[in-house]
């Protein structure tokens, strides 16, 4: 998946679960529809609704010119689906 980076769990993005919300960071070239379709694609599950927003950088100067690197996606998914618990590979 080129454009989804990984999935958050913060406590609101945990609260979202509830409404069948989840939660990644993408890369933040990467427009809606295309995410959409990953999801689709990756998961087999289907997508009513994403909200997008760019993360605000904490703790640093901003320089001139500096972009972030990835912005948060909530996707909200049809009632019935849900997309299983991602685990880590061990190395």
């Amino acid at each position: 998946m080129n454009g989804i980076k990984y999935a958050v769990f913060t406590d609101k993005s945990i609260r979202l679960l509830g409404k069948n919300q989840y939660t990644f960071n993408v890369e933040s070239g990467s427009i809606r529809t295309e995410i959409k379709h990953w999801v689709e694609l990756f998961f087999g599950v289907k997508v009513i609704a994403i909200n997008s927003h760019r993360l605000p950088i904490k703790g640093r100067r901003v320089r001139p010119g500096h972009i972030m690197h990835y912005r948060r996606m909530i996707i909200t998914l049809q009632p019935g689906y849900s997309i299983p618990p991602l685990r880590k590979k061990r190395t």
